[in-house]
């Protein structure tokens, strides 16, 4: 069990996150963010990502909850035994991926992306690409609208819309997902080693220009993107005991 004393609360832009800001932060007080114990963030999904970019490597657990959408990275919107819970909850730690990408000036980009790295056509041509993983060509040509790279949190995003796999979040896994395969059509992707380095090169990038984003920072007409798991970096969330993330996961698979 944690010892969960200074709560620093954070909200997203939206009346109600801030309406319940307002409340909690009269019941628990607030502090700082860089002196907190544990930050409290209200919103949906897009919110908790960004506040995992801002305190990445902070050593500090963010506990979500939601009021949000869908706040499949978030706990129940409670304000009742708040610090019961946060000194109850589990721990997750989550690892970001590192894009490196070429423009087609040859300047390189380097971004962090906690949920996905996705390559997207620009135009109305589709997306052709060659697939490497760890130096070694694995897909010869992909025709499609596009591809990604996909950490165990980002699996139930971007990557579930497009019929990826869902991971467990301790899973040592990554998620590589097409988007509207063309060619090959029965091409499903492939589950790699969070060990793994995937290059991807666009192939006619004149005539089917491609986008590289990182969770919401975007390369435009990349050459080649370059994506791996960044074990140095971490982050770590909080759940609560009786609606933990391996739970949601397997609720999700049983959905019909």
């Amino acid at each position: 069990m944690s010892n969960f004393e200074k709560i620093a609360f954070l909200a997203s832009d939206s009346v109600d996150s801030q309406d319940a800001l307002s409340r909690l932060k009269s019941l628990y007080g607030n502090v700082e963010p860089r002196s907190a114990d544990v930050i409290v963030a209200l919103g949906g999904d897009g919110f908790m990502l960004q506040t995992q970019h801002d305190f990445m490597n902070s050593h500090i657990p963010i506990y979500g909850m939601n009021k949000g959408t869908i706040g499949f990275l978030m706990n129940e919107y409670r304000e009742d035994d708040l610090l019961e819970r946060l000194n109850q909850s589990l721990k997750s730690t989550i690892h970001p991926l590192q894009m490196s990408a070429i423009d087609d000036t040859g300047k390189h980009h380097r971004a962090m992306a906690i949920n996905e790295v996705s390559l997207l056509r620009q135009s109305h041509q589709a997306a052709k690409l060659k697939i490497f993983v760890d130096g070694r060509p694995r897909l010869e040509t992909l025709v499609c609208d596009g591809v990604m790279v996909a950490t165990p949190q980002g699996s139930t995003a971007y990557n579930l819309s497009a019929h990826g796999p869902i991971l467990p979040l301790a899973a040592p896994l990554l998620a590589l997902t097409p988007v509207s395969p063309f060619r090959p059509r029965n091409w499903q992707g492939a589950l790699l080693p969070n060990t793994a380095q995937v290059e991807i090169q666009i192939l006619e990038p004149e005539k089917r220009p491609v986008n590289a984003v990182a969770d919401h920072y975007e390369v435009k007409s990349v050459q080649s993107v370059t994506v791996f798991e960044d074990r140095d970096s971490k982050g770590i969330l909080l759940f609560d005991r009786d609606h933990s993330w391996d739970e949601r996961i397997l609720a999700e698979q049983f959905r019909y």
